[in-house]
């Protein structure tokens, strides 16, 4: 099982991964979004923004997120990790129902690049 240290750490190299995209990855990383990645199998939230084609992780907090970001991610760390590595498709995951991610229309749309 993924700490919560190899998870925010994921996240930051999913961020430098976002930064440094071209194209329709680079557009959808441009969205000014709330974000928020529940950990299942930890039971944390980290939340934050999606800005500048960055994520920026604000706070973690213990159990679900308090507050409905405009996209919600949720996972287990081990997922989360895999994600990152390369190790698990995106759009296999999330039909499955490993991932699951949440956001208004438009921007599932955007962010379908990403898949």
């Amino acid at each position: 099982m993924a700490t919560m240290a190899e998870c925010r750490s994921a996240l930051d190299r999913l961020s430098d991964n976002l930064a440094g995209a071209d194209g329709d990855v680079r557009s959808a990383a441009s969205l000014d979004r709330s974000l928020s990645c529940h950990i299942k199998d930890l039971d944390v939230t980290f939340t934050g923004r999606l800005a500048g084609g960055r994520i920026q992780v604000l706070e973690t907090v213990e159990g679900p997120p308090a507050e409905k970001a405009e996209i919600r991610l949720a996972m287990t760390g081990d997922d989360l990790v895999a994600l990152v590595n390369g190790e698990l498709n995106f759009a296999k995951a999330w039909g499955s129902g490993r991932v699951r991610l949440e956001a208004g229309f438009r921007d599932l749309l955007k962010l379908r690049s990403l898949l």
